[in-house]
């Protein structure tokens, strides 16, 4: 990724404190990272080396707002890769679950996804060069019952990711998503306990398979959900 400019939303995230710093590692130039909560911004903050810290530029966005999205991207010189890591996980029986907070789940995952693909491919296509990569589920091919709205706001990812990456064959812009189970974060940790949590998917080796479907090396990656699992 040497060179490149990324777009990462996310960043500052509990999946984003693994897939951040590896970004750089691996010589991103600049990578523009929208935030909501500044206090998440200062925890990534804390484990970053100033050099590192020089290469961010984090720009408070509401991500689902298009006005606000078309103008983080086209605020950036170039968008070489999007790395989309914003998504929340929700729990509910269907015939409990209320519209409101299915149309916020909708709004969180598949309509943020939407909206940064789109401006981001519009600027990608200008340049003749992109790496999408978006962040599906194992339920969104594997589906279980009080997580309705979850997995099929997550299946739409999937669905959406494919449909790009079928968009731009022939091109040198790729679109492929991951599907994690549980992310070793502190959020899960939180709301699920550590029981089982050496059995989860590490935020550093989940950022690993990100990088290199961001990366040159993935370039005949094309339309793959690649299921990340850990030991689950």
């Amino acid at each position: 990724m040497k060179g490149k400019h990324v777009l990462l939303t996310g960043g500052t995230g509990g999946l984003g404190l693994g897939v951040t710093p590896m970004v750089l590692a691996q010589g991103a130039t600049a990578v523009t990272i929208p935030y909501v909560r500044a206090q998440e911004v200062e925890r990534l903050k804390g484990i970053l080396a100033p050099a590192d810290l020089a290469r961010i530029r984090f720009i408070e966005t509401d991500l689902t707002s298009e006005a606000s999205v078309e103008a983080l991207v086209n605020d950036m010189e170039r968008v070489d890769a999007l790395i989309h890591l914003v998504g929340g996980f929700s729990m509910g029986k269907t015939h409990e679950y209320s519209y409101q907070q299915w149309r916020q789940d909708f709004d969180l995952n598949l309509n943020t996804t939407f909206l940064v693909c789109k401006h981001s491919l519009r600027r990608m296509l200008e340049q003749h060069y992109g790496r999408i990569v978006t962040v599906g589920s194992r339920g969104a091919v594997q589906p279980g019952g009080q997580l309705a709205a979850y997995c099929a706001s997550k299946a739409g990812v999937v669905a959406l990711t494919q449909s790009i990456a079928d968009e731009t064959k022939g091109t040198n812009i790729t679109a492929n998503v991951v599907l994690p189970s549980i992310i070793d974060t502190p959020a899960n940790r939180a709301a699920m306990g550590s029981d089982h949590a050496d059995q989860w998917v590490k935020p550093d080796s989940l950022a690993q398979v990100i990088c290199f479907l961001a990366s040159e090396a993935a370039k005949d990656l094309r339309g793959a959900a690649i299921p990340v699992y850990g030991n689950s």
